[in-house]
């Protein structure tokens, strides 16, 4: 960070912060302590938070509650208080006359200049602002060192009217408090749009995003500063904290952002895993586990999912354990050991051998004259979910689920077996991702056995078993249902792409046969715009066919 350039006519700071949903008293003091840091040692006049950096994001209904809002309403008095010789511009909910609203305070000179009322509320995919909150109408501009300085909340930039209304009101510069979560491309989506915004307003922009992880959601930051010819002068980096300085000048005709750091984007699925990393990583630090356990198959999702938990939260906080069987190969156990080693993780083995015969010996009865089928597979599942959620609830460490998106979406999952645990990193990512996840994780430092990689996947439940005896190919899998779930495409539009309408009709059941699954399943790390629970919300009981539901384009 650089000190202040005596030419700056302002310098504002982007605090790209993680705050912790429900936790008003310590966001409070994260903001001060910003705010302070921000005046001592950055030499700035303004400094911007995310969107509901009170609350953390999203508070959902926890804003029901009418002493969690006087909580918020005592914190902003605390903030009039203690924020001196800086203006802070903070987003928090405000109760007026018994309406709420998603309002930006500009706070400084010991009162609230000013208070912005967010327009656009969303109320689409992760989105259900307008169950909490209503919509203002007017225009926030306050000077600062002089300058004319618009506020908008987020989806008020991805909208023309608050730029232009603001800019129409005498801003000369516009600053936009976000919690935009992650998804695949997202940050190029944003200064697509942030570009438009600019250069329809004539106004330089500047984007202070939310990090952090809360529950399914990851916010990547990735806050961003634009001239008012819509071109980037300044990006920060995706995923981490800090405070950036972004120092104006200002010229009889426009206010000018000084060029600062571009930090360039993420490959895409660099950024994939960076989210999953941080996904992990707040899941388990806000909710105060002390490490994380899990099922180490020697598999490829398993060791994805290890090398993912160990740069999360180190590999002294986790433990793994490889739960042989009769059909487990020697190689797994092999592959299970060293990538253990390579990770430098607690590891133990447990044969589920002796479990499983009891299983079958008190079922023994029951059983008498039914054929070998799933059930058994199942039973050994379940042996090794017990075993896990035991070793959880001795040690308070959180039990990780390996499954990924494709297995969840088709079913081929065990409830309370391979499904049970506390979150679930993968949940989200599609197993021809998982791979190239895999391969990106080993360009950094070989921790997954290249034969996890090549080899064929399998369950191991059964004699010889592939997931390809029970599934189409992966490469034919996940086109199929990227379209389907992605792009709630029928069954006839999908054929139609060239593939065997057969093979699109099985996945379409599986699909839909699956969802009383997908609703027991632990949380996630969410990476698309279609991930199951937030975002795709389909009924488990439903007599809807999409065959022939839509014509193909």
């Amino acid at each position: 960070m650089t000190t202040q350039s005596s030419a700056a006519d302002l310098r504002i700071v982007m605090a790209q912060l993680d705050f912790l949903v429900g936790a008003i008293d310590a966001n409070a003091d994260k903001v001060i302590a910003a705010c302070r840091q921000a005046r001592d040692e950055l030499a700035a006049d303004a400094i911007v938070f995310p969107e509901l950096a009170l609350t953390g994001y999203p508070p959902e209904d926890l804003l029901f509650r009418t002493h969690f809002i006087e909580i918020v309403e005592a914190a902003v008095d605390r903030l009039v208080d203690e924020v001196e010789g800086i203006v802070a511009i903070v987003g928090h909910p405000l109760a007026e006359a018994g309406t709420l609203y998603n309002v930006a305070s500009v706070i400084g000179q010991g009162k609230v200049m000013a208070c912005y009322r967010k327009q656009y509320l969303p109320n689409y995919g992760v989105f259900d602002e307008k169950r909490y909150f209503a919509a203002g109408d007017s225009p926030c501009v306050v000077p600062v060192n002089g300058i004319p300085v618009g506020v908008t909340l987020c989806e008020d930039i991805w909208q023309p009217g608050p730029a232009l209304q603001a800019a129409e009101a005498g801003a000369r510069l516009l600053v936009n408090l976000n919690a935009s979560p992650f998804h695949a491309g997202k940050g190029f989506e944003r200064e697509v749009l942030l570009e438009q915004r600019a250069s329809e307003a004539g106004l330089p922009v500047v984007y202070v995003n939310l990090v952090g992880g809360q529950d399914e959601l990851v916010f990547d930051g990735g806050s961003v500063v634009l001239n008012a010819r819509g071109e980037v002068t300044q990006r920060v980096a995706a995923c981490v904290e800090g405070l950036y300085p972004v120092d104006f000048q200002a010229g009889p005709d426009r206010v000018e952002p000084v060029s600062g750091e571009c930090v360039p984007h993420l490959d895409a699925v660099e950024a994939i895993y960076q989210v999953l990393v941080l996904g992990v990583r707040d899941y388990i630090e806000k909710n105060r586990f002390p490490g994380a356990v899990l099922g180490l198959s020697g598999g490829i999702d398993s060791a994805l999912t290890l090398a993912i938990a160990v740069d999360a939260i180190g590999a002294e906080r986790i433990e793994v354990v490889m739960m042989p069987s009769r059909y487990t190969a020697a190689m797994s156990l092999e592959d299970a050991r060293a990538e253990a080693v390579a990770l430098g993780v607690d590891y133990h083995e447990i044969s589920i051998e002796p479990v499983f015969k009891a299983f079958l010996y008190a079922l023994e009865e029951t059983f008498a004259g039914l054929p070998l089928d799933t059930t058994e597979e199942n039973i050994q599942a379940r042996c090794r979910g017990n075993i896990l959620m035991a070793i959880s609830n001795k040690t308070g460490r959180m039990l990780l689920t390996t499954g990924n998106k494709s297995e969840m979406a088709v079913g081929y999952a065990t409830l309370y077996g391979d499904m049970a645990g506390g979150f679930a990193p993968l949940k989200d990512v599609p197993k021809l991702m998982v791979y190239r996840l895999a391969e990106y994780r080993n360009s950094l430092g070989k921790v997954i056995p290249q034969r996890v990689i090549d080899r064929p996947p399998s369950a191991e439940l059964a004699p010889d078993q592939r997931d390809a005896d029970s599934l189409p190919a992966y490469d034919v899998l996940d086109p199929i249902l990227e379209r389907y779930i992605e792009r709630d495409q029928s069954i006839e539009q999908i054929a139609a792409e060239g593939f065997d309408p057969e093979v699109v009709a099985r996945v379409a059941r599986l699909v839909d046969r699956n969802e009383y699954k997908r609703r027991q399943a632990p949380p996630g790390v969410r990476i698309t715009q279609r991930a199951f629970g937030r975002d795709r919300r389909y009924p488990i009981t439903s007599g809807f066919t999409n065959i022939g539901s839509v014509k193909p384009d």
